[in-house]
């Protein structure tokens, strides 16, 4: 009797394992319990990019360091996607989840506590502790991948992606009302937003505990080892891990790319309309529409990006970051619609960046190692994105924000010379193939 509920358990999964019809319905179950708890998570989102650089700029009093809150955030992003990468790998995406989201929100509960002491050491190792909220962010879009068919994995990650659109754009514009609620209850006004993510990432994190059973990733696994003995000769298997390694790298490659150049002018977008007197309300619209950019277009990127192809969307991703730093560049100071204009371009062509390297990764992954995989991949992509932040504020502060939009609009062409190399290992492992079959 001490093993039944194992046997049980095991019972439970071959049901689903059997069962296409089960399969789907979970699937779809699946992604909708991600959308909802991706709404919570949208909202804790945007407390950091909104008015993170604002409060350290405050509390430093100067500007040279407003690009470390985003570095902080995206260094502590970085060790956070690692651990729930490996949690998900070995105890599923449901616990993963959770323990990523909740600490976010602890981190959140952080930076309200250093803005009331004005402790610049609580502020920093609290927005640390913030960004596992923003890698759990990004890893919850793999989570609708795992029982999607091949030709349905880019729509299920933008399906995912878009559902953060509702609380990432409502965050920042509610920044002006959550700061008159923080000043009335003797917080800072700049740590206002903090409340809000707090308890959104603490409810997106209840929502995994509480909803994601069975959970996808190890119903996943357990067809994947009842299918293990249809594999199909050593030969075979070689070329599949050749083209996996070079799709895994193209993959990387992509979302690193568009992160750093998105994460290196989104940093400073902030401070520069602050030097020419627009206020938080104008900030809080623009950085509402870049991440609504960021995450909304997903379901028609999703769409695009698995019926014309994961190459054609990373060339409109790179054209569309160029003419992002382009805009950015060149846009009056004063003009809130050219600075609309030029985040509403970052933000899309990040959408089309991130959705098109994610659908590469989970094609060239398999479940014995994917989540491991996917959450190493995120610490690289936060790791760039952090140093993208870090530099940001230097050059800004020593040269201006129209070189650094330049910069990071012509190093998204970067993108070309890695997609033709992608092309270029895809048909030499055809001719190869080729050539094997002839010999036989």
């Amino acid at each position: 009797m001490e093993h039944e509920p194992g046997s049980m358990k095991e019972n439970h999964l071959r049901s689903y394992v059997d069962s296409p019809e089960m399969q789907n319905r979970l699937y779809k179950r699946t992604l909708f319990i991600v959308f909802v708890a991706q709404i919570f998570s949208g909202a804790g989102l945007a407390a950091g990019v909104t008015v993170g650089a604002l409060l350290a700029q405050d509390m430093l009093g100067t500007e040279s360091f407003a690009g470390v809150p985003v570095a902080l955030i995206t260094l502590g992003s970085a060790l956070a996607a690692m651990l729930v990468g490996r949690l998900s790998q070995r105890y599923g995406r449901r616990l993963g989840l959770a323990a990523g989201f909740i600490t976010g929100g602890i981190g959140a509960i952080g930076v309200v506590f250093a803005a009331v002491s004005h402790s610049v050491f609580l502020l920093f190792a609290s927005l640390f502790i913030y960004g596992a909220g923003t890698a759990t962010n990004l890893q919850a879009r793999y989570a609708g991948t795992d029982l999607a068919k091949p030709t349905q994995r880019a729509t299920a990650v933008s399906i995912v992606m878009v559902s953060t659109t509702f609380g990432a754009v409502a965050g920042p514009n509610l920044a002006d009302v959550m700061g008159s609620f923080a000043s009335s209850h003797g917080v800072p006004a700049l740590a206002g937003p903090f409340l809000l993510a707090a308890a959104a990432y603490i409810l997106a994190g209840l929502a995994f505990v509480g909803f994601l059973r069975p959970d996808p990733f190890v119903v996943a696994k357990a067809i994947a080892e009842a299918k293990k003995e249809e594999s199909s000769g050593l030969d075979a298997e070689t070329n599949t891990l050749s083209r996996n390694n070079r799709g895994i790298i193209v993959g990387a490659a992509v979302m690193i790319l568009t992160q750093i150049v998105m994460i290196a002018i989104m940093t400073m977008t902030p401070i520069h309309m602050d030097h020419h007197g627009h206020d938080l309300g104008d900030v809080g619209l623009v950085i509402g529409i870049h991440i609504g950019s960021m995450y909304l277009p997903s379901l028609v990127t999703g769409i695009l990006v698995d019926k014309i192809g994961r190459t054609v969307m990373t060339y409109a991703s790179g054209g569309t970051l160029l003419a992002a730093g382009l805009v950015a560049a060149v846009a009056p100071a004063d003009s809130l619609t050219g600075i609309i204009i030029a985040l509403a371009l970052l933000g899309l062509g990040w959408n089309f960046g991130l959705i098109s390297g994610t659908a590469l990764i989970v094609d060239s992954t398999d479940l014995a190692t994917r989540a491991k995989t996917q959450g190493a991949i995120d610490v690289f992509i936060a790791l760039l994105g952090a140093s993208g932040g870090a530099l940001s504020g230097m050059v800004v502060a020593h040269s201006s924000y129209a070189t650094l939009s330049l910069a990071g609009g012509f190093l998204s062409l970067l993108l070309i010379p890695v997609v033709i190399w992608s092309r270029s290992g895809r048909k030499s492992t055809v001719t190869e193939s080729t050539s094997a079959g002839s010999g036989q």
